[in-house]
């Protein structure tokens, strides 16, 4: 083969390849959580702060949660609200909450990763929104690709704050680079 064909040849080759690899993740993305591997299931060695408060969970955006566009995280609630400019919660949902949590103040998010990757706990994660840091371990929102949301090891210096793959995917398309994320006690 000339020198000309082999570089065609190699071109092709790597188009193949990347278009192989988007239509796989796109699979898995949309691929029924009836089909994922097996849930893993809760550590046995969970702690206090990985046990629900008894109180029901509130639907009503927190006073003094700020103004304008935000995402408020409410630690004690484990519950996330997405505030539109107008000041109005678009959504909220529960969540849970990682090993390390930010002391309550206004944080910016400051990275995303859109593709899945292994998560500090070693689950695979989607959807990843950064915007704190707490013992040199970052803190952001994710979901677990498999759909779970199992108590974080306290163990383990973790800083995901899980959610639904649905709530994952609002968060994705509402927390850009910059927006201001609300944590309250």
């Amino acid at each position: 083969m000339s020198r000309g064909s082999s570089g065609i040849v190699a071109g092709l080759t790597a188009a193949a390849l990347v278009a192989v690899g988007v239509l796989a993740f796109q699979a898995s993305a949309n691929a029924p959580d009836s089909l994922a591997a097996p849930k893993p299931k809760a550590s046995v060695t969970a702690t206090e702060h990985a046990k629900p408060k008894e109180k029901s969970r509130p639907a009503a955006l927190p006073k003094g949660s700020g103004t304008g566009k935000r995402v408020v995280y409410a630690l004690a609630d484990r519950r996330v609200w997405l505030v539109d400019a107008d000041g109005k919660a678009t959504r909220n949902f529960e969540v849970m909450p990682s090993a390390l949590n930010p002391l309550p103040g206004t944080y910016k998010v400051g990275t995303r990763q859109g593709t899945p990757t292994k998560g500090s706990d070693g689950v695979m994660i989607e959807h990843v929104v950064r915007f704190a840091m707490v013992d040199d371990a970052s803190v952001g929102f994710s979901a677990a690709v498999d759909g779970s949301m199992e108590s974080p090891d306290p163990k383990l210096k973790t800083g995901g704050v899980r959610m639904s793959r649905e709530d994952g995917d609002a968060m994705w398309g509402f927390a850009m680079v910059g927006t201001k994320v609300v944590v309250l006690p």
